[in-house]
């Protein structure tokens, strides 16, 4: 049951891409290169929230975990925050501004899970990854987007 919390919270950061949709706006921008194709992104959100919702879990059930899942409940935040700031708002700086957060809170859960079960860090680890992919291309945009 507690595995289906953590689920329904990454499902509802998941539908804020479903109300905030990329669209005009977001093909208008000049990106860099390394822009990954527009198919991944729900892949590999989809992967990462199954995979966040099971560490979440995990979590769950190891003691002394509370500060790594307080630390969880915020990345589900900044994570739900930044799609209507972005996309919805087209408010690039923010939106950046907020990804640097949600990528140091991340940075520090990963640590922090890593020391109490080395399993759940790993599953926690390509979230990492493809926040620093995501953050090179926020800021990207924002360095190639100015005005």
């Amino acid at each position: 049951m507690t595995f289906f919390i953590f689920l329904l919270a990454c499902g509802a950061a998941a539908s804020t891409g479903l109300l905030f949709k990329p669209g005009q706006w977001y093909e208008s921008l000049v990106k860099p290169g390394f822009t990954p194709p527009n198919w991944l992104f729900p892949v590999a959100w989809s992967i990462i929230y199954l995979l966040l919702a099971w560490a979440g879990y995990r979590l769950s059930l190891i003691p002394g975990s509370q500060v790594v899942l307080a630390l969880w409940a915020a990345q589900i935040a900044l994570n739900t925050l930044w799609t209507p700031v972005f996309f919805g708002a087209h408010r690039i700086f923010a939106a950046m501004i907020i990804l640097a957060l949600l990528w140091l809170v991340v940075a520090a859960m990963v640590v922090m899970a890593l020391r109490l079960d080395l399993i759940t860090g790993l599953i926690l680890f390509p979230y990492l990854v493809w926040l620093c992919v995501a953050a090179a291309l926020n800021f990207s945009i924002l360095r190639n987007n100015r005005g």
